[in-house]
């Protein structure tokens, strides 16, 4: 199969295959579900049948009802905070690439301030002081992975404005923004789009992890991470409630890094005259 121009291997179209389906399964969750998202209609971790294909969680809801509006939520969360956090973190990053002087040490300091402690405990500080909402959870998670986002424009920013091409732009009198946004970026797009699929990937297992200790999505919503606390003593008991959420962060996972290592691998070829050496 050929994808953007390049022959895609069975493991990216595997992995293409997983996210499309999760994509198609977050949008039309609410068509998709057969019960609505917190809805009782059995007992306590009943097991699989006919009404409940997958049994039902810890206070009688459908499993897969659960699975599916966790995966709109969790996935769409993921999505927007690593929309966030790359706006953020690649403009002030080729900005102090491109600047320099005080501008790059101050914004550099600050973010060696971010990453010296430890994400989880940032995430507790921030979240203990302005709630645990869904709109703080976004920003949260958006400003902290914004910091390695800076880190990586930054170097990419820093290599490519001491090319030939971005002094002859600033020799013609071209201002900062044209320079970051016309020259510098379109260069640094390929391993951006990589570092998306990671960032995208980490922030996904990390808002699971939150909600796994309380601190992530709050109740009524469904997400996957929350369902696998709540059905985790289903598992003394012989039910596999907790283990669906568990493997569908598994599969997105897998899913996800499959097509990242391919991007990678396309973007290690040599290309143009490289390539002809």
């Amino acid at each position: 199969m050929v994808i953007f121009g390049h022959k895609a291997p069975l493991t990216a179209v595997i992995g293409l295959f997983i996210i499309a389906l999760n994509v198609v399964i977050a949008i039309a969750g609410p068509w998709l579900a057969p019960y609505s998202e917190t809805q009782t209609v059995g007992k306590t971790w009943a097991t699989i049948s006919a009404a409940n294909w997958l049994g039902t969680d810890q206070i009688g809801r459908d499993m897969l009802t659960r699975l599916i509006y966790g995966a709109r939520l969790t996935i769409g969360i993921a999505l927007v905070t690593t929309i966030m956090s790359f706006a953020i973190g690649i403009t002030l990053g080729l900005v102090a690439a491109v600047t320099g002087r005080w501008i790059d040490a101050v914004l550099s300091r600050a973010v060696d301030i971010v990453m010296s402690v430890p994400l989880l405990i940032w995430a507790l500080i921030i979240l203990s002081i302005f709630g645990q909402t869904l709109t703080s959870l976004v920003l949260t998670i958006a400003f902290l992975d914004s910091s390695r986002v800076y880190r990586l424009a930054r170097a990419l920013g820093m290599n490519l404005a001491s090319l030939d091409f971005v002094e002859v732009a600033r020799l013609r009198g071209e201002g900062i923004w044209w320079v970051v946004w016309r020259e510098i970026l379109p260069n640094a797009a390929a391993p951006l789009m990589s570092e998306f699929g990671l960032r995208f990937c980490f922030n996904f297992l990390f808002i699971a992890a939150l909600s796994f200790i309380g601190l992530g999505v709050p109740l009524p919503y469904a997400d996957w991470g929350g369902m696998v606390r709540d059905n985790i003593t289903s598992l003394k008991l012989g039910r596999a409630a907790a283990l669906y959420p568990a493997a569908a962060i598994a599969l997105l996972t897998i899913g996800i890094n499959l097509v990242v290592d391919w991007f990678l691998s396309i973007d290690a070829r040599p290309s143009g005259a490289q390539a002809e050496m």
